[in-house]
C-alpha cells in the first residue's frame, strides 16, 4: 500500500503573487512605476489614483487592486487572501508604498474604529 501523497493548497491570489514575484519581477516593477506615475500627490503625501474607487490592475492573467499589487511587488511578499493591505492614511485610492502595511481583518477593524474616534494623524505617516 502506498503512502498518501501530501500537497499544499495555496489560494489563487497567493499562487499568482508567488509566480509574479519569482518569474516576472522586472515587469511587475515596471507596472508599479506606471501606476505610481499615474497618481497625484495630495497634501498628506498620498499618491492618489485618478479613479473614484480603488484602482484595479491586470497582470499576467490576474487582477487585483492597485494598492495591493503595489504593496506585494515593492515588499516582495505574496499576501494571502486573509491578509489585508491596510492604508495608514485611510484613503483606499492611495498607492503610496509608505502608507501601506499588512494586517488582518481584525487590525483593519481596529484601524477603522480608531479613525472614526480620533481622525487621521497625518504626522504619523
Amino acid at each position: 500500500m502506498r503512502a498518501p501523497q501530501l500537497f499544499i493548497v495555496r489560494e489563487g491570489f497567493q499562487g499568482w503573487y508567488e509566480d509574479v514575484l519569482a518569474n516576472h519581477p522586472e515587469e511587475a516593477q515596471q507596472l508599479v512605476a506606471r501606476i505610481l506615475a499615474d497618481t497625484t500627490a495630495d497634501e498628506h503625501g498620498c499618491l492618489v489614483t485618478p479613479t473614484t474607487q480603488p484602482r484595479k490592475v491586470r497582470f499576467r492573467g490576474g487582477q487585483d487592486r492597485a494598492y495591493r499589487f503595489v504593496f506585494c511587488v515593492t515588499t516582495g511578499l505574496a499576501a494571502t487572501r486573509d491578509q489585508i493591505v491596510r492604508h495608514r492614511c485611510h484613503d483606499r485610492r492611495c498607492v503610496n508604498p509608505r502608507h501601506l502595511e499588512l494586517g488582518d481583518r481584525l487590525d483593519n477593524l481596529r484601524d477603522e474604529r480608531e479613525r472614526r474616534a480620533n481622525g487621521v494623524d497625518y504626522a504619523m505617516l
